[in-house]
């Protein structure tokens, strides 16, 4: 069926634009699921796997500066000492996304999939993105809450997922080559961008 990984930055669209690709290309959407796999594998509960979750950023960046913790792959922080590690966590989320390749495939968001499954012939690489002042405003507009609180939201989030693909893959998250396709999320509309993701997908016979 092949596999579709949506890397997004902050308010370019990714949580709307990923379960909606999924639905048209009769796929399973691959999110909330990873971390309770990664869980079971590390011998953890679901709820420490879901606090390091991608989701979980708001301070982000500040818990990663005063407890010498790096980003770990599920997007959260995990502390440089102590069982399981950042690597763990890694190094798990990634064989979660190569068996969802080898299976039924999906639409994965996040977890650097583009990086973990780049050399696949069967996926679609898509990077939403957008100029960061344009993000800020689909953020705030989308999720309702004040603006500086956004704002420093964004910043954590961006800070953190680069800094987690720089770390493990020693390469720059936004750079074009990584990506079969890439849309500044902020300049259309959601269902727009939808279409162009399931258009590319099906070119490339997924779905």
């Amino acid at each position: 069926m092949g596999v579709v990984t949506i890397s997004a930055s902050y308010g370019a669209g990714g949580p709307e634009v990923g379960p909606a690709v999924a639905d048209r290309l009769g796929l399973a959407f691959h999110d909330r699921a990873i971390p309770a796999q990664v869980a079971g594998r590390l011998g953890v509960s679901q709820d420490d796997a879901e606090a390091n979750d991608e989701r979980v950023v708001r301070g982000l960046w500040r818990l990663v500066a005063s407890l010498g913790a790096m980003p770990d792959p599920i997007g959260g922080v995990v502390p440089l000492t102590g069982e399981p590690d950042e690597r763990a966590y890694r190094e798990q989320t990634e064989r979660v996304l190569r068996e969802i390749a080898d299976g039924p495939g999906g639409v994965v968001l996040g977890r650097a999939g583009a990086m973990v499954l780049r050399d696949r012939p069967d996926a679609l690489h898509v990077r939403l993105d957008g100029p960061p002042e344009a993000r800020l405003r689909a953020a705030v507009e989308r999720y309702g809450r004040p603006e500086e609180e956004t704002r420093r939201e964004m910043q954590a989030n961006d800070t953190t997922r680069e800094a987690y693909v720089r770390h493990f893959y020693r390469c720059d998250p936004a750079a074009v080559r990584h990506y079969h396709l890439v849309v500044d999320g902020t300049a259309l509309p959601p269902g727009t961008v939808v279409d162009l993701v399931v258009a590319a997908a099906r070119a490339r016979g997924i779905g």
